[in-house]
């Protein structure tokens, strides 16, 4: 029997677990799973995720929960259907290939669409898997027009979820603002304190004691997007900076699938700024 995810995030009220779990047992649904959490700090704010199997009319479900719960409640059910992605890489492949091996051993509930680079260095790896990959060279184009090309192939494909694979451009407000919520990134957990070129000399320069990964979404704020997914590893003196950075990928590789796995598990809630993972 097929599977549903009820998302539900509202004002905090009470009984709204008994109510809401009443109206599924009344669609004669199964609960599968269900987690919930509530912010009492802020904005007693309500997050509930429940798996259901059976049979039912979606809207009308909707309908119904939303005539129990406070007036700003929303409410996204989901099946358990592959999600489509669209990657987007530019010249490192330890991230871009890390994804296609897990794809490719079915790990990831996704249909891989395609890759797309600002550079051809990657066409082979793609290509082994039998994946469209798109060069959209970045050479004599103005970042906006680069975009555009960039916009009209994701639009193609029509992805639920587009993944910065190491793609080493920064993206412009419209093409932030034309995705919201649909894009992840990953960096490495050092901004903001090594910018620029070859970070991990940075850090080895500075003599840090953990490196580690960072996974979030995008947002118009340069890599202040709400945090889903972050881990280190520890290094001490005895580390150069070659070994530095191969940690620091292996690092980027499983922050960025963790991150991806929730995501495709409809399992993150954006809160203001954070994010809430049930």
């Amino acid at each position: 029997m097929k599977e549903y995810r009820i998302l539900i995030d509202t004002t905090d009220d009470k009984g709204l677990v008994y109510k809401i779990s009443k109206i599924l047992y009344e669609y004669n649904l199964n609960i599968e799973k269900n987690s919930e959490f509530v912010d009492d700090e802020e904005e007693k704010k309500f997050f509930m995720r429940t798996v259901v199997t059976g049979e039912f009319d979606q809207e009308k479900l909707i309908l119904d929960i939303k005539s129990i719960t406070p007036l700003n409640t929303s409410i996204k059910i989901s099946d358990n259907s592959k999600k489509d992605i669209v990657l987007l890489a530019t010249n490192e492949s330890h991230v871009l290939g890390d994804l296609l091996i897990r794809y490719f051993d079915g790990e990831l509930n996704a249909n891989i669409k395609a890759v797309i680079s600002n550079h051809d260095e990657l066409r082979d790896l793609v290509e082994k898997f039998d994946l469209p990959f798109h060069h959209i060279s970045a050479d004599e184009l103005s970042r906006e027009d680069h975009e555009v090309q960039v916009k009209e192939v994701i639009d193609f494909y029509s992805p639920h979820l587009i993944v910065l694979a190491k793609y080493m451009r920064i993206l412009t407000s419209s093409f932030v603002v034309t995705y919201p919520e649909k894009v992840l990134n990953i960096h490495h957990s050092f901004l903001p304190a090594f910018i620029g070129a070859n970070p991990y000399k940075q850090a080895h320069h500075r003599g840090v004691k953990i490196i580690g990964a960072t996974a979030h979404y995008v947002t118009d704020d340069l890599d202040e997007g709400p945090i889903i997914s972050q881990d280190i590893v520890r290094v001490d003196h005895s580390y150069s900076w070659q070994e530095m950075r191969r940690d620091g990928r292996n690092v980027e590789k499983v922050v960025l699938a963790n991150a991806l796995q929730l995501l495709l598990e409809d399992r993150v809630f954006i809160h203001g700024n954070k994010t809430v993972i049930l």
